[in-house]
């Protein structure tokens, strides 16, 4: 079966036909505005098309697309919403090119939907929790399962067999720890804006600084703005946050920010490992990953501590798990 994967982020878009696990056909524009994908992507007259989604909220599974399926991740896009009406205008001009064509939406936070009570709880009020759907959901789960999947073929055992964090190391950076192929505590909570500082995302921040500066004077529309688009490794360099400027820039605020960075990601790993009962290896993929080896070894400087597993580094391939998710959700549809 070949699948046509879309995969949108907030400013990007990344197209590949998959065939197995081969690419056929790709297509990137790190500079997207929003707009269908071209022409070609459609004219590749695929068996099934994968739509990445980083909000499903409480799914578990990836889902065939229709107007209800619809209307329910439009709700969510207030919890993402730098990606989320991304998604949701791709998949709606999808569907309108292809009416014939089975489109499955894949989630990121599928992957961590069985988050243990202790890791999933977020210590507010139960009853106001429960009334607007505050909970920890985890993000980054399509390329998680993936670099999971991958570093048990590494290592040469079942995926049900081993523990690994995961770091997943691009615009947006999380943390998560993996045994017997499931999510048991991630860095990403209710929101992507949650955890590491990102290219331009905030990161983890405490309360009472969003409560001091609302105080301050600051509208709550700007606020987000400023804590989702110019904060994270953007606000503290003075660059547009990518780690290539950073690394480029003379200047002593870029280096301070890439310490930032790295100490986060330290910080991270090791509070995410006292949730595994094994640990059997680093993974860590994105574009970090592919393109900055030596900021790689930066990164796990000092967590020889944690034991002597060894660090798996590999490019993420979302792609490849939006074709598998896609195969499953698609192939499910036809036998009914």
């Amino acid at each position: 079966m070949k699948v046509l994967t879309l995969n949108p982020g907030s400013s990007s878009l990344k197209v590949a036909l998959l065939d197995g696990d081969t690419v056929a056909w790709a297509w990137e524009d790190d500079r997207w505005d929003g707009r269908a994908a071209p022409d070609a992507a459609f004219a590749t007259r695929p068996d099934a098309v994968a739509v990445r989604f980083v909000h499903g909220g409480d799914r578990a599974h990836p889902a065939v697309l229709d107007d209800a399926v619809l209307a329910e991740l439009a709700a969510l896009a207030p919890l993402a919403p730098l990606h989320q009406p991304q998604a949701l205008r791709i998949a709606a001009a999808v569907l309108r090119r292809m009416p014939d064509t089975p489109v499955v939406a894949c989630f990121d936070t599928a992957f961590h939907a069985g988050l243990p009570t202790r890791a999933r709880l977020c210590a507010i009020p139960r009853a106001l929790a429960e009334a607007h759907g505050i909970r920890r959901y985890g993000f980054h789960g399509l390329s998680i399962a993936y670099a999971v999947r991958r570093a048990a073929e590494l290592l040469g055992r079942p995926v049900e067999e081993i523990g690994v964090v995961v770091a997943h190391l691009g615009s947006g950076t999380s943390v998560t720890a993996v045994e017997g192929g499931a999510s048991v505590d991630t860095s990403m909570g209710f929101s992507p804006l949650d955890g590491l500082p990102g290219r331009t995302r905030s990161g983890a921040l405490d309360p009472a600084a969003v409560f001091h500066l609302l105080r301050a004077g600051m509208a709550p529309d700007d606020l987000e703005r400023v804590l989702r688009e110019e904060s994270g490794l953007a606000g503290l360099s003075g660059t547009d946050g990518d780690l290539r400027s950073l690394l480029a820039s003379p200047h002593p605020h870029a280096a301070e920010a890439i310490e930032v960075y790295l100490h986060r990601v330290r910080r991270e790993v090791a509070a995410v490992r006292a949730s595994l009962t094994r640990f059997d290896a680093l993974v860590l993929t994105g574009g970090v990953a592919e393109h900055n080896p030596a900021l790689c070894a930066d990164a796990v400087a000092g967590l020889e501590f944690l034991g002597s597993a060894p660090v798996l580094a590999f490019r993420a391939r979302e792609d490849v798990e939006l074709a598998r998710q896609a195969r499953l959700a698609a192939g499910e549809r036809s036998l009914r």
